[in-house]
């Protein structure tokens, strides 16, 4: 968004609300994987939530009670509740009945990739999906080559490529992009972690894509070459990328992205090239 304030929607789900009526895209909305949907995709359009459950299902018995009471007390709820009960069969469909969420972190974020894009290659699954993975803000014992920042990007690193194992033939058609809302400082704390820094770093993956490149224009970490003399300098406007990709995957005109997806952002141009032609 243009400016600080209280949002109620993510740039993804109003991607796909402005997609065409009819495409097929559009039809078969997002899929949120956790049990809060991230903010990217919520909104307007419809989406379909699932996460890695430890819990026992509930009885059809239990369901069809839920939805009776819901569907007289609280429309809004049902609808919801449908939602899930979708999302829930079409997870037993593919064989997800049995994932867990249990286990260390790297084992988390794969069983949620794994599950995410089996739902998502199912003929009646939704085409978009997103991720949250937590446990990034690394104030205290980062460690380096090992440690827990090592961690969390081996267990990135494991998602990524669970995604492509479970999508097959459909890798050669994904994207798949790795972003967080603020980097690290440069230098390291008293507590050997890093602060909310500035300028940070986006991956890019897929067959989709036009890959094998860094994209960059390099500011350096010299002192002199930082930004407030602490963060690594941003020179890339994220928004450009993602204008870039949403235009080339989907078809979504520079207008609609600089007005409706991201609101006020005329002078961002989509960056060109990411996609492979």
């Amino acid at each position: 968004m243009p400016g600080p304030g209280q949002v109620q929607s993510g740039w993804l789900n109003r991607a796909i609300a402005a997609l065409p009526k009819g495409e097929r895209v559009a039809e078969r909305g997002g899929l949120a994987v956790g049990t809060t949907p991230p903010l990217v995709l919520r909104g307007g359009a419809p989406i379909l939530g699932w996460a890695p459950s430890g819990m026992a299902a509930p009885t059809d018995d239990l369901t069809a009670r839920l939805m009776n009471l819901y569907a007289h007390r609280d429309p809004a709820l049902a609808s919801a509740l449908q939602a899930g009960v979708d999302a829930d069969h079409m997870a037993m469909k593919q064989g997800m009945d049995g994932v867990k969420a249990g286990g260390d972190i790297a084992a988390a974020m794969h069983k949620a990739a794994e599950g995410a894009a089996r739902l998502i290659s199912a003929d009646d699954g939704p085409r978009i999906a997103a991720l949250a993975f937590d446990g990034w803000d690394t104030h205290a014992n980062e460690g380096g080559a090992t440690g827990r920042l090592a961690q969390l990007l081996g267990g990135l690193d494991g998602a990524i490529a669970a995604f492509e194992t479970e999508l097959g033939a459909h890798w050669k058609d994904t994207i798949v992009v790795a972003i967080t809302e603020f980097g690290r400082t440069v230098h390291i704390n008293g507590t050997t972690g890093t602060d909310h820094g500035t300028g940070t770093v986006a991956f890019l993956a897929g067959g989709a894509l036009n890959g094998g490149r860094v994209l960059a224009d390099w500011p350096g970490l010299k002192t002199a070459d930082l930004y407030e003399n602490r963060d690594l300098k941003p020179t890339t406007d994220i928004r450009a990328v993602l204008k870039g990709l949403l235009a080339d995957q989907f078809g979504l005109s520079a207008d609609v992205l600089a007005r409706t997806v991201f609101p006020d952002t005329l002078g961002v141009k989509p960056m060109s090239g990411l996609v492979a032609g």
